[in-house]
């Protein structure tokens, strides 16, 4: 079984960490359940283990918090569904690659619900929108803005941490650092993207998608 649990407010990035830490543990020697963890942190930035010194571009305008987990840095605040992931990749299939895919296309289903259509794209970590209405990029493409950041930690094939999706964050928050060291694009929410969608209504999104992606 997948416990859920969802928790309003704003919580503790180091009391989140240490809540994954111990049920992760739990997990492993088998006296917890796989759990997923809706929240919201208060405005912050993480390092993962890519991240570079430059990207941080204002280190003093909000804490930032060493993640351990992979990627670069990102930025979590009111407003942006977090959603930590502590699963048994190693009864999925003991396959890393597949199991951030899995993510990505949870994300995707999640956001479809919505009429969005949420993209990959190689070398690009996260799930991407194309923004018709902006101006093209310079080869003539189509502008993309990031709409969900994936980094995720294993510990004895048991996953920590997981993803985020921009649901009414603030986002000039994100000035403050290079998210995931992706320079020429930019962020963008599913409210800034013209629709009032409320955190409730992704957490059903989510739930209800979750078992397209995911054996119980």
């Amino acid at each position: 079984m997948v416990e859920w649990i969802t928790t309003d407010g704003l919580t503790d990035y180091q009391e989140a960490l240490s809540f994954m830490e111990t049920r992760v543990a739990g997990i492993i020697e088998g006296t917890a359940d796989e759990c997923i963890w809706l929240l919201e942190h208060p405005p912050l930035y993480t390092s993962g283990t890519s991240a570079k010194p430059d990207d941080l571009v204002d280190p003093d305008r909000f804490p930032v918090h060493e993640a351990r987990r992979g990627g670069e840095y990102t930025y979590h605040g009111p407003g942006q569904r977090v959603v930590y992931v502590m699963l048994d990749v190693g009864k999925r299939g003991h396959d890393v690659r597949r199991f951030v895919k899995d993510l990505e296309a949870w994300v995707i289903a999640t956001l479809e619900t919505f009429n969005i259509k949420g993209e990959i794209r190689e070398g690009r970590v996260g799930v991407w929108v194309e923004r018709p209405e902006k101006p093209r990029n310079a080869d003539g493409s189509c502008a993309e803005d990031k709409i969900a950041a994936l980094g995720i930690r294993l510990r004895k094939w048991v996953s920590l941490h997981g993803m985020s999706i921009n649901v009414e964050p603030d986002l000039s928050h994100f000035e403050g650092i290079v998210p995931c060291g992706i320079r020429d694009h930019g962020v963008t929410s599913l409210v800034d993207l013209g629709l009032p969608v409320t955190m409730d209504d992704v957490d059903v999104a989510l739930r209800q998608t979750f078992n397209s992606q995911f054996r119980q």
